[in-house]
């Protein structure tokens, strides 16, 4: 909420203080890029680290328990990639497959970093290649990043559902939907960086009765879901910046439409 209304007031300043601190803000963006490619340097550390803390304390048989984790995770996100382009072939029709290939590039970085945010410049740059319009790409691309994270919901769902049986915690069916409410309202606003789920995770257990020292169990294998997070978040927010710009006649300039709007569907020469 603060970011909306601090860019809204940014806008409307005019002046030259105004615009040197558009400016600034708009220079951070790639030392921060910057920054986090010196923390996935160490991120394997990290990781290796965590998963020997669970180890010794758990026993090597944990490995096959984290093994069944990843694999359901993992069939889940497929499923969830297909009803998102199904959803998508709905709107998109063929559209859909090309837009899923010029994509590749910018999912596979999502995927290898765990990081949204290192994955948005490229991915803003193969939605503008694909044929979308920039003003839909820069309103509903940094919208889908902080609203519609697809990935996040099932990751914080999972993990959390994984902490009840661990620790042998008796969910219902009803607790299990008010769970999966909260955590649709909950993830929203995570950010783009690796682990960021663990705390929405561990922010909602509580409410659940489930201990917080359970975040522990998790945090082993969390970079390996963290990634198929992230690659499904840049799946979904791909989908949905296509979709909003076929309603808003805002896509097609690879095919030659050079302006935006019904009546401006005109191919260039």
């Amino acid at each position: 909420m603060f970011s909306v209304f601090f860019g809204l007031a940014l806008g409307h300043v005019r002046n030259d203080k105004g615009r040197v601190l558009a400016e600034a803000i708009e220079g951070g963006v790639p030392a921060m890029l910057k920054l986090t490619g010196y923390v996935m340097y160490f991120a394997p550390i990290g990781v290796f680290a965590a998963i020997a803390n669970v180890v010794t304390t758990q026993g090597l048989g944990v490995l096959a328990v984290y093994a069944k984790v990843m694999g359901s995770f993992y069939i889940a996100l497929l499923v969830l990639w297909a009803v998102l382009a199904a959803a998508g072939y709905v709107v998109l029709r063929g559209k859909i497959f090309p837009l899923l290939a010029s994509v590749r590039e910018p999912l596979l970085l999502g995927f290898s970093t765990a990081s949204s945010e290192a994955a948005y410049p490229r991915l803003m740059e193969q939605l503008k290649n694909f044929g979308i319009s920039e003003r839909v790409i820069g309103f509903i691309l940094p919208l889908g990043y902080s609203f519609n994270l697809d990935g996040s919901m099932l990751y914080t769902t999972f993990a959390s559902l994984f902490v009840a049986q661990a620790y042998g915690v008796p969910m219902g069916f009803w607790q299990q939907v008010t769970m999966l409410l909260v955590l649709m309202v909950s993830s929203k606003g995570i950010a783009g960086v690796p682990r960021s789920g663990l705390v929405v995770v561990a922010a909602v257990m509580p409410m659940f009765g489930l201990p917080e020292a359970g975040v522990l169990l998790i945090m082993g294998i969390d970079i390996f879901l963290d990634m198929g997070r992230t690659a499904t978040n840049v799946v979904g927010n791909s989908i949905a910046t296509a979709v909003i710009a076929k309603w808003e006649n805002a896509i097609g300039a690879a095919e030659g439409v050079d302006r935006i709007g019904p009546e401006a569907l005109v191919p260039t020469r």
